[in-house]
C-alpha cells in the first residue's frame, strides 16, 4: 500500500469525511452558484453536521458546470489557480475544471495509490499513452507515476509505431492507455511479427471509456498482461478516482478520504442501498479551486464495502456497465450497449469490435450490428444467427440486420475514446 490510511477502519474514514466534508461546503457557499442552490434547498454549512448530512446537499450536474461556464465555479481567487483542464466539449460548451497547487499535490497521491495497487513500483517504467494537454489522463497518470518514483515515458496518444519501438528499446513494463487502443495496439503488434512473450511489458492499466471482461480478458490474451481498470473523471478531477488492485481485480477502490460516493436511483434520486446498481453519485472533500458537491456522473455501478483481498477497506465500485445517458430504446425495450457487447462476447468466435447503428424507419426505430469474427471461423452465418437468438432471448432485442465481418473491417481508434453507437434517427 502507498499509505495507512488505505487500510483505515470506517470509523476512521467517516471522521475524516466528516471534517473535510463541512470544509468543503463552507468553501462551496462563497460561490453563488452554491450559495443560491443552498438557499433552494433550505441548508447551509452549519446544516452539514456528520457526513451522513451530504443528502440534505443538492445534486450537482454537467449541465450545472456548462451553465457556470467558464469560471463562475472557482471558489478560489484566480492568482491561486495554477492548472486548468477541460473537457471535450464534444456535446456543447466544454467543463472546465481548476487546480491549486495543494489540488495537484492531492490527485498526484490519489495517483500514485491508484498505480501502486495496480502492481506498479518505482522500479517500473510506465509507457503513458494517453493524451496530454486539456485531457486530464496525461498528465495525471504523469504526475503520479513521478510522485510514486516510476520512469515516465510521455509519448502521449497514437503514434503506433513508435509506440512499438518504445515498449521492444525501452522495456517498458507498464502502459496506461484506452482500452480501445490497446487492443488497436495489440494488433498493431501481431502485424508487426512481435511476440508479446518477448516484451517485458506486465500490465496494462485501461480506461477513460466503458469496457467488458471479455475485452480485458482479449487484452491479456493479445499481449500477455494483466489488465487493471481505472475509473476517474475531469469534474471530480482526472484518473485516479478509484482502481482495481492486482491482488483482487474485484471492484475498482475509491480512495473515500478525497472522494465520497453514493449511488442512486437516477430516476428518482433516491440513495440506494450497499450492492444496489444505479447512477454513481460523487463529492470532492480535498478540492479548493473548485469544490464538487454531489457529482451525477451518469455512470451505473454499484459499492461494495466488504474489505478486500488485499487488505484495502476503501470501497470498491463494481465495473461501470454503463451510462444514464447511453441508455437505448429500441421499439420499447431498454439496453444499454455494454449489454450488447458482454452478450456478444460470450461467443468465443466474435472479436471485441462491433458498431451499432440504429435508425427510424416510419414510426419504427431500427438496430444494427456490425460484428468481426476471428479469423478461423468457418460457420460465419451460423454465429450470425446464434448471436441474433443470445441476444433476442437475453435482453429482447430483435434486431434488423446483423453484420459479422472479417477481421479488421471495422474502423479502428488510433488515438482517444471510440465510438460504438451511431444513432441516426435525429
Amino acid at each position: 500500500m502507498h499509505g495507512d490510511v488505505e487500510a483505515a477502519t470506517r470509523e476512521e474514514l467517516r471522521t475524516v469525511q466528516t471534517d473535510r466534508l463541512k470544509r468543503m461546503v463552507q468553501q462551496a457557499a462563497a460561490v453563488p452558484y452554491y450559495a443560491q442552490t443552498f438557499e433552494e434547498a433550505g441548508v447551509s454549512p452549519d446544516t452539514i453536521e456528520s457526513i451522513d448530512d451530504i443528502e440534505k446537499l443538492p445534486f450537482t450536474t454537467k449541465e450545472d458546470l456548462r451553465d457556470n461556464y467558464p469560471d463562475k465555479l472557482f471558489a478560489v481567487p484566480r492568482e491561486d489557480i495554477v492548472r486548468l483542464h477541460a473537457s471535450s466539449g464534444t456535446t456543447g460548451k466544454p467543463k472546465i475544471v481548476a487546480y491549486t497547487r495543494e489540488d495537484l499535490a492531492v490527485w498526484r497521491e490519489a495517483m500514485a495509490r491508484s498505480l501502486v495497487a495496480a502492481g506498479v513500483s518505482a522500479s517500473d517504467t510506465v509507457q503513458n499513452a494517453y493524451g496530454y494537454g486539456l485531457f486530464t489522463g496525461g498528465l495525471g497518470f504523469h504526475d503520479g507515476a513521478e510522485e510514486l518514483g516510476a520512469t515516465v515515458i510521455p509519448i502521449g496518444g497514437g503514434n503506433t509505431d513508435r509506440q512499438i519501438d518504445f515498449l521492444e528499446d525501452l522495456g517498458s513494463t507498464v502502459l496506461s492507455c484506452t482500452p480501445s487502443y490497446c487492443l488497436y495496439l495489440a494488433e498493431a503488434i501481431e502485424a508487426r511479427g512481435v511476440d508479446p512473450h518477448d516484451l517485458p511489458l506486465s500490465t496494462v492499466i485501461i480506461g477513460a471509456e466503458p469496457f467488458t471482461d471479455p475485452m480485458r480478458e482479449e487484452i491479456e490474451e493479445a499481449l500477455d498482461v494483466t489488465a487493471i481498470d481505472v475509473y476517474g473523471l475531469s469534474e471530480i478531477v482526472g484518473p485516479g478516482v478509484s482502481i482495481e488492485c492486482a491482488e483482487a481485480q474485484d471492484g475498482l477502490h475509491i480512495w473515500e478520504d478525497f472522494f465520497y460516493p453514493e449511488v442512486i436511483d437516477p430516476d428518482t434520486g433516491e440513495v440506494l442501498s450497499e450492492g444496489e446498481e444505479g447512477e454513481l453519485v460523487l463529492t470532492t472533500l480535498a478540492k479548493d479551486a473548485m469544490p464538487v458537491l454531489r457529482y451525477r456522473t451518469g455512470d451505473i455501478t454499484s459499492l461494495n464495502y466488504d474489505e478486500c483481498d488485499c487488505g484495502r477497506t476503501h470501497v470498491r465500485m463494481d465495473n461501470v456497465t454503463g451510462r444514464v445517458d447511453d441508455l437505448l430504446i429500441v421499439r420499447g425495450v431498454n439496453v444499454y450497449p455494454s449489454q450488447i457487447e458482454q452478450a456478444m462476447l460470450e461467443f468465443a468466435e466474435v472479436a471485441p469490435h462491433y458498431r451499432i447503428d440504429l435508425r427510424r424507419e416510419g414510426a419504427l426505430d431500427t438496430m444494427e450490428l456490425t460484428v468481426e469474427h476471428h479469423a478461423d471461423v468457418a460457420d460465419v452465418a451460423g454465429l450470425a444467427e446464434r448471436i441474433r437468438k443470445k441476444l433476442n432471448s437475453k435482453l429482447g432485442v430483435k434486431l434488423s440486420e446483423l453484420h459479422v465481418v472479417e477481421p479488421n473491417t471495422i474502423e479502428r481508434t488510433t488515438v482517444g475514446k471510440v465510438q460504438r453507437v451511431f444513432d441516426h434517427r435525429a
